[in-house]
């Protein structure tokens, strides 16, 4: 069975720093691409940052470029999202997915990814 389990997220004001993870399991980590997606009240799923499966390349949502970085850790199937400088337009759910196995290359659309989490809630207050 696959899951993959964000945590991380939380209550932060302004300016603060929170640092998400997802974990997965039930399938190989390792040679899929894989990335952080957000979706707000009423609003759609949107791409926030994607990693290639050997971390060599990252791309990001220009809302979050410069304030966000993507990174993950092969060796212990982990994906991470540090959030810096927060602003009150970040709050969302956050989800990490990943893309069928053997798929390396980001995309920003959500139907391309083939495993998801259940997402975790980050709230920023001005």
């Amino acid at each position: 069975q696959v899951q993959l389990v964000e945590s991380g997220g939380g209550l932060v004001q302004a300016g603060d720093s929170l640092r998400l993870s997802c974990a997965v399991s039930g399938r190989t980590f390792s040679n899929a691409a894989m990335g952080w997606f957000r979706q707000a009240p009423g609003k759609e799923r949107e791409f926030v940052a994607g990693i290639t499966s050997t971390g060599g390349s990252t791309w990001y949502a220009d809302s979050v470029k410069g304030r966000f970085t993507i990174s993950r850790d092969n060796a212990k199937n982990t994906l991470f999202l540090q959030m810096n400088s927060l602003k009150p337009e970040d709050t969302a759910v956050y989800f990490c997915a990943a893309r069928r196995l053997f798929t390396t290359v980001v995309h920003t659309t959500p139907l391309r990814y083939e495993n998801w989490g259940q997402g975790t809630q980050v709230t920023v207050s001005s």
